[in-house]
């Protein structure tokens, strides 16, 4: 059976190329954020695993939760992934969507893990200087990890800053038994 990401890379990149014709890439992502938590609901993820439920009262569901939020077009979406089986590949889809939105955009995400809370002004000096070694726009999500002991580990594409003490640890440990 294929991976996920691979089933749902088709999708994504149709949104995405439909979106980006129509000049529509933020309302798109906003959509298919709303989207993508609806799928990850429990309760969704049974009710369209009911095989009484067909494909038209499947995206239904997604229709009826969100009414009034998705385009035609989102809801026509909606109903080709009910059609071919594929509606809880919506979170990865809305993470490919991004990937390809931010690649468009000349976004980087940057997953900030740190040992402790960083303030807003901490987090924007962050973004900055990421933003100022990359040469683009940085976008940063910030996770905390108390196992860092210190410092901020910081990934940043397939880029990987570690700053944080548990890695100073290890390097030293590593220095010491050479």
């Amino acid at each position: 059976m294929a991976e996920p990401s691979t089933v749902a890379r088709p999708y994504a990149e149709a949104a995405f190329r439909l979106a980006d014709g129509a000049g529509t890439l933020a309302k798109w992502s906003e959509m298919l954020g709303a989207l993508a938590l609806v799928a990850e609901d429990a309760r969704v993820r049974a009710a369209i695993a009911d095989p009484n439920l067909n494909e038209a009262q499947a995206a239904g569901v997604f229709i009826g939760i969100l009414s009034g939020r998705l385009s035609g077009e989102a809801e026509n979406f909606l109903r080709v992934l009910a059609q071919n089986g594929r509606l809880e590949l919506l979170p990865e889809i809305r993470a490919q969507f991004e990937a390809l939105k931010n690649e468009r955009e000349g976004v980087l995400e940057a997953e900030v893990h740190s040992a402790f809370e960083l303030s807003d002004a901490q987090l924007a000096d962050l973004v900055q200087r990421l933003e100022k070694k990359t040469g683009r726009k940085v976008k940063a999500r910030l996770e905390v990890n108390k196992d860092l002991i210190a410092g901020v580990r910081i990934a940043l594409g397939d880029q990987v800053i570690d700053g944080s003490a548990r890695a100073q640890l290890g390097a030293l440990e590593t220095a010491l038994k050479a």
